[in-house]
């Protein structure tokens, strides 16, 4: 029998979304348990040493690292998203560790305090996306023709843009054909959209309020002016 499988997640992280987005395209039934990670309950610090979302407990055992959950996954489940080859595999394993990184651009984007910093910031972002531009196959996805953990770990990406647009344009994916039309065959996928809930756009607009950053100000800027 096979052990249930539970994720430990938060509304908004995009971490918690990668797994999500595999286990759907996998067709593996699982529970979603949200948690507040501002307010962390003990059982959950009980099961996570780095206090981080997502976790994904298989019966009695709890796997932490989102990089983590979803290579388990294509050990334990039908449906590979990784490619055949090895080398094409590792390839892969490495553009998932940039689209981590892209993620770390995108956090010190929204918390930039000043307009210095967030030009800085922006421009960074924008220089790992171009090198992304660079790669990226997408017709339709990553590498071509078949939905990968790329794919996974980019949609969510993306969906802050979604958020940004409606803010200002920063010219981070201005001039990136193969990304914008990536970027669409995402926003259609069935896995990425159920990765969140439809409150997932106003949850990320009160948490840039929130951060009393310099795109927080653009923001109450765009909202008064609309």
């Amino acid at each position: 029998m096979t052990a249930p499988l539970r994720l430990i997640s938060h509304k908004l992280c995009p971490y918690v979304q990668r797994a999500v987005i595999a286990l759907t395209e996998k067709g593996v039934p699982f529970e979603r348990i949200d948690i507040d990670l501002a307010n962390k309950p003990d059982w959950f610090l009980g099961i996570s040493p780095l206090g981080k979302t997502p976790v994904l407990q298989v019966g009695d055992k709890a796997i932490f690292e989102s990089a983590v959950i979803l290579e388990y996954l294509e050990e334990t489940q039908a449906k590979p998203l990784h490619p055949a080859d090895p080398l094409a595999r590792a390839e892969h394993r490495g553009w998932i560790e940039f689209g981590s990184a892209v993620l770390n651009d995108i956090a010190g984007f929204y918390a930039a305090p000043d307009v210095a910093t967030f030009k800085a910031k922006a421009a960074q972002l924008e220089r790992k996306l171009a090198r992304l531009e660079a790669r990226v196959v997408a017709a339709p996805w990553f590498d071509g023709g078949n939905f990968s953990l790329v794919d996974a770990v980019f949609g969510p990406v993306f969906r802050y843009f979604d958020v940004f647009d409606d803010i200002g344009d920063f010219g981070i994916l201005s001039d990136k054909p193969k990304l914008a039309r990536w970027r669409k065959s995402l926003a259609a996928r069935p896995s990425v959209q159920s990765a969140v809930g439809a409150d997932y756009p106003a949850l990320l607009r009160d948490f840039i309020e929130r951060r009393r950053s310099w795109l927080s100000r653009l923001q109450a800027e765009a909202r008064a002016a609309a």
